[in-house]
């Protein structure tokens, strides 16, 4: 089993992320748990290196990120970011707010697609 880097300090940051949630990542949320999705296991707000992804799972090493206003500013961090995770062998598939917010079915479907 891989084991992946996990940075400790984080814990904290990353519960008060799950609790405060936002609407895209809430209806996201109702679809992956307890194994709705093809019955792959994700968690939620997952420490991975020193970052928070909003979706990992595990089974498949697959991130799943929610991609809204906030990341037009960040996107050198952005990269960065992206290519550490995939470094670790990890695959990311973004979704936009505003897709999940008007067609979650269709954003669900293109997950189901994309996890075959």
């Amino acid at each position: 089993m891989t084991k992946l880097p996990y940075n400790p300090k984080l814990k904290q940051r990353a519960t008060e992320l799950r609790k405060a949630g936002n609407l895209s990542e809430a209806l996201v949320w109702l679809q992956l748990k307890n194994r709705q999705l093809k019955g792959l296991k994700f968690e939620r707000q997952r420490i991975i290196d020193n970052y928070i992804v909003d979706f990992f799972c595990f089974e498949r090493m697959l991130v799943i990120e929610i991609d809204g206003h906030s990341h037009d500013e960040k996107v050198e961090y952005d990269a960065k970011r992206e290519d550490i995770l995939k470094g670790l062998g990890l695959r990311i598939i973004h979704l936009l707010d505003k897709d999940i917010k008007k067609n979650l079915q269709g954003v669900m479907d293109y997950l189901e697609r994309e996890i075959e």
